[in-house]
């Protein structure tokens, strides 16, 4: 991050302490700077052909003299009104609601933005300054943002290795607050914009970027991360709506996501005697090959079927995708025989805000279906093992990825990988062979088993211990609530 964001994030950020005092917490600050922001940059851009046109009377300059109680109720109002919006604006003002009840407190927030001009800066830098709170945000763990935050590392060596090109389609059908989708802009940016034509440019901004998300609050944050990067105008490219639903019949050439971490989908139902129970919730759909209400299998079958043939498939996927019997055996035969399934990446545990997490990210292409199967070998980078990370004392950066990116290689080179001590090829057939075609696979001996002196630090040791604790704890609730389902 430059010194003017970084400056900036810090002295927009230092007045959400201000703020908690008065029981504001750091997602709906966030959401307030969102509202304000997206209001002051349609004011500076007024009459741009990508600028939504906001009502006269629910504008900036609405905002920019009032005080004490008349300031609270017109931007109460203005919040409301907005939100009844068609296209850009209503998908940010959906729901809104005010969080700042101290007049004072919001007219000083409001100068505060006010005293920038934002349009003004580059892309890059505002980009900064958003990722910069939203990252703030993530790191708030108590408050469950960073369940919507894959470490940046991780995507910068996804997209890496992906590559996009200009005019193809690239969707995360769970997008959070758009970090897959804002790299991939970025590499575009960085490999192609200088030979990009007018055309090229305009699709790089509305058509090549689509994105969708259950939580109405986090697709408004998406759609304000995309429009300070330049993505989007005056119609959003998220989309609020519940991907696993059904088949909207569009089709991309990349997918990149981290579907939402916990195991299970469910509904809460309520009996006439006003009791509750949770009820798992499957989605039958004609396209998905099994049933089951295991919510990355479902994500995993939905990519499948939103991917054109021929498209790359990037996801970050649990343990247990890769080795759950029943429909996780069923949906990994199917994937194995109508993709090439080509490199798997184990993941470390220690790098994600939401813990107890253990996962993979699985690269595939979609072939045509056929009686021979698509995938030849699956190459596993093991990342994992005698590897030892934590958010805040050892962090995942991107050099710690180098390697993977390495052996990689070039999207359409596959045949000129080497193996090495972490990157091991496993044939098709052997992979057939393996109880309930588990891709689970690892080889490298746990130095940790072996040799008391290598222990890690007992703060990591400690973690570690934390982490399985709570992941252990999470297959336990899993459990407990299907049990309660089918009693």
């Amino acid at each position: 991050m430059n010194i003017q964001a970084s400056q900036l994030v810090q002295r927009v950020w230092n007045y959400a302490t201000v703020l908690r005092d008065d029981g504001v917490g750091y997602g709906d600050y966030v959401e307030q700077i969102t509202f304000l922001l997206f209001l002051k940059m349609a004011d500076e851009q007024a009459g741009s052909p990508n600028a939504p046109a906001v009502p006269a009377d629910k504008d900036w300059a609405s905002l920019r003299h009032l005080e004490g109680d008349a300031l609270e109720v017109q931007y109460r109002h203005l919040l409301t009104d907005l939100g009844k919006e068609p296209g850009m604006l209503g998908v940010i003002f959906k729901k809104a609601q005010n969080k700042i009840q101290n007049p004072a407190r919001l007219r000083h927030l409001i100068a505060l933005i006010d005293k920038e001009n934002w349009s003004g800066m580059s892309f890059d830098v505002k980009g900064e300054i958003y990722e910069g709170l939203l990252q703030k945000n993530a790191e708030d763990v108590k408050g469950g943002a960073g369940q919507y935050f894959t470490p940046r590392p991780l995507i910068q060596a996804m997209v890496d290795v992906v590559a996009p090109r200009p005019g193809q389609t690239i969707c995360d059908p769970a997008c959070g607050t758009a970090g897959f989708l804002l790299v991939a802009r970025d590499y575009l940016v960085h490999h192609y914009e200088a030979e990009m034509d007018r055309d090229q440019k305009r699709a790089l901004r509305h058509d090549t970027f689509y994105g969708f998300d259950i939580v109405d609050s986090v697709v408004r944050l998406a759609a304000m991360n995309l429009y300070l990067h330049g993505v989007g105008g005056l119609e959003s490219p998220v989309r609020n709506q519940d991907s696993l639903a059904s088949d909207s019949g569009e089709r991309f050439d990349i997918i990149l996501a981290n579907p939402p971490f916990g195991k299970k989908s469910s509904i809460t139902v309520m009996s006439e005697e006003g009791q509750t129970s949770k009820d798992a919730l499957s989605y039958e759909r004609t396209d998905f090959v099994a049933t089951t209400s295991n919510k990355q299998l479902n994500f995993l079958q939905h990519i499948y079927t939103i991917l054109k043939v021929n498209g790359t498939g990037a996801v970050v996927l649990p343990d247990n995708v890769l080795f759950e019997g029943g429909a996780g055996e069923t949906i990994r035969r199917k994937l194995l025989k109508d993709c090439d399934v080509h490199t798997l990446l184990r993941l470390p545990t220690g790098i994600f805000y939401a813990q107890g997490v253990k996962a993979n990210v699985l690269f595939f292409t979609k072939k045509t279906g056929g009686e021979t199967a698509r995938t030849s070998k699956l190459w596993v980078y093991d990342l994992r093992t005698n590897q030892h990370f934590t958010l805040k004392t050892n962090p995942l950066t991107r050099a710690h990825l180098y390697d993977f990116v390495r052996c990689y290689g070039q999207p359409g080179e596959i045949h000129k990988r080497v193996e090495t001590e972490r990157f091991k090829a496993f044939p098709y057939d052997e992979l057939l062979a393996r109880d309930k075609v588990n891709l689970d696979i690892f080889w490298l001996k746990d130095e940790t088993l072996e040799d008391s002196a290598s222990l890690p630090a007992p703060d990591v040791l400690a973690q570690e211990i934390l982490e399985n604790l709570q992941a252990a704890l999470a297959q336990f609730s899993s459990i407990a609530e299907e049990l309660e389902a089918e009693s």
